[in-house]
């Protein structure tokens, strides 16, 4: 069955449904993030970042303001204020023939948002990694399980 995916990306952005994360995107997705130098890779990875990134962006100020799209892949445009600044950038995102996500490349501007997104990511990723291992060790019992995936965004 093929997903159609603008539509669903858009019901989980309105519907700031992070669970809904994971059915979207392709096992071997590759994440792009504007503040990290290399691409992130895999379905679990990519899920935590645009997790934290639902957190992050999606206030009540957020809207797409503009889309272009083509049958496998869109560039979505963004704008949302947060902590007083304008935060201006795009999704470029492409899909498979099911609909999953192969490729999600975010991109910000200006320099002052992209600083202030890279301390509010930072910020929730950190927490995610300790949640994360809370978890790991509340049902193994290691805080040194090696199940537990840390990402580091500097």
């Amino acid at each position: 069955m093929t997903i159609n995916t603008l539509t669903t990306w858009h019901d989980l952005v309105k519907s700031r449904n992070t669970k809904g994360l994971s059915a979207l995107l392709a096992d071997g997705v590759v994440f792009h993030s504007p503040v990290v130098h290399t691409p992130q890779m895999g379905k679990a990875v990519t899920a935590q970042y645009l997790a934290a990134a639902f957190h992050v962006f999606f206030n009540e100020t957020f809207k797409y303001i503009r889309e272009l799209a083509g049958p496998r892949d869109a560039a979505l445009e963004f704008q949302v204020e947060i902590d007083g600044i304008t935060v201006n950038g795009v999704d470029l995102l492409k899909w498979n023939d099911e609909g999953l996500i192969v490729e999600f490349k975010v991109l910000i501007r200006p320099l002052k948002a992209i600083n202030l997104i890279h301390q509010k990511m930072s910020e929730m990723l950190q927490a995610q990694r300790w949640s994360c291992i809370r978890l790991t060790t509340q049902s193994r019992g290691s805080p040194h399980d090696h199940g537990v995936q840390i990402i580091n965004i500097r």
